[in-house]
């Protein structure tokens, strides 16, 4: 596959998405935009592995948003459901979303997500019974919506599963499955995944009709990012750590490791040497981490330490060095961690 050689101009995508795309300035497809965006459009079921940073959001929403802009979808009626492992990936599908659909004045979007207020949930109830045209959620709190006979699926066209792999590793394959189980069966079905275990192959077969099996470079980090590894005892991390910033004036940096008292106390070690840091774990609010990444993107902090959490699906384009604090459980985890720094074609440095 040779990469960034189709333009979205090329593809039969409408007028009002291209002219999002020409104010967004994008031009070019990533390989997997270019051989997904063409077999949605046809109608096909997808089964698309690739990972983070392969621009995998736009390959679905693209055609999936051109498509209900055309027209011959029911009105006040929800006619796509996009499932995300987590929050914080609903929430850049949502913005993303935003960004696509400017010029798409009759193609309505809800993002549903648990850690809100009550008053958040009764908008969601209202929105869901007008019927949004694209639903992002994560599969808890839609679940509890279904079971409260707030959502109608009897009109759904196309069901988007987005790190499927990352879904089923939290556990949420029952509530996926309660869901598919509930749609018709002209639905199109369009999943994605990092990996390819078994698991993720059994829930295809269940899931998908005939699907087109688009794989890009699984479990392979990114070529631009120049990964080091310092051999030392736990003790010595945090020196070690310490040097790293003496070394070279860092300002987008993550830092990550598998436990969250752990990122406190290594963030409480950061302040203690004047680095303008931050933490980001599962004991914040959903409010608090929102302003966490808010003034990690800004650039009002420097570094961001952090559980797994912000392994996955956070695009920050700008990130120039990851540090692996602890060696994370599996390839899959290093991949995503290190899969932060040396996006959309620029250089980076993960070290271990």
């Amino acid at each position: 596959m040779c990469p960034y050689n189709m333009t979205f101009e090329e593809l039969d995508l409408n007028d009002n998405v291209l002219d999002a795309l020409y104010d967004m300035r994008f031009e070019t497809c990533t390989p997997i935009q270019e051989h997904c965006i063409p077999q949605i459009l046809k109608g096909n079921d997808i089964l698309g592995v690739a990972q983070t940073g392969t621009g995998k959001t736009a390959a679905y929403l693209l055609p999936i948003m051109s498509m209900l802009d055309d027209g011959g979808f029911p009105h006040d009626a929800i006619n796509c459901i996009i499932m995300s492992p987590t929050r914080e990936l609903a929430q850049q599908i949502d913005q993303a979303m935003q960004g696509f659909g400017y010029y798409l004045d009759s193609v309505s979007s809800l993002p549903i997500y648990g850690g809100n207020d009550g008053n958040r949930y009764d908008q969601e109830i209202k929105s869901l019974r007008l019927g949004a045209d694209i639903i992002i959620a994560t599969p808890g709190r839609f679940i509890s919506h279904l079971q409260l006979g707030n959502v109608d699926l009897s009109k759904v066209s196309f069901f988007v599963l987005d790190e499927a792999d990352r879904m089923l590793d939290m556990g949420f394959s029952e509530d996926i499955m309660t869901i598919a189980k509930q749609l018709p069966p002209t639905c199109q079905t369009i999943m994605f995944s990092a990996t390819m275990p078994p698991k993720i192959e059994q829930l295809a077969k269940t899931l998908l009709k005939n699907p087109v099996e688009i794989k890009l470079a699984v479990s392979k980090p990114a070529e631009k990012i120049a990964q080091k590894a310092y051999l030392c005892y736990e003790p010595q991390k945090l020196k070690v750590l310490e040097d790293i910033f003496k070394a070279g004036n860092l300002n987008r940096v993550i830092i990550f490791s598998g436990k969250k008292q752990k990122v406190k106390e290594i963030n409480r070690a950061l302040v203690r040497m004047k680095i303008n840091s931050d933490e980001m774990h599962s004991d914040l609010s959903q409010e608090e981490r929102d302003q966490v990444m808010f003034k990690f993107k800004s650039g009002a902090t420097d570094v961001l330490v952090a559980t797994d959490i912000l392994s996955r699906g956070i695009d920050i384009d700008d990130i120039t060095m990851v540090i692996n604090y602890d060696v994370p459980h599996d390839v899959e985890d290093y991949v995503h961690r290190i899969g932060r720094t040396a996006r959309a074609e620029r250089d980076g440095v993960a070290t271990l």
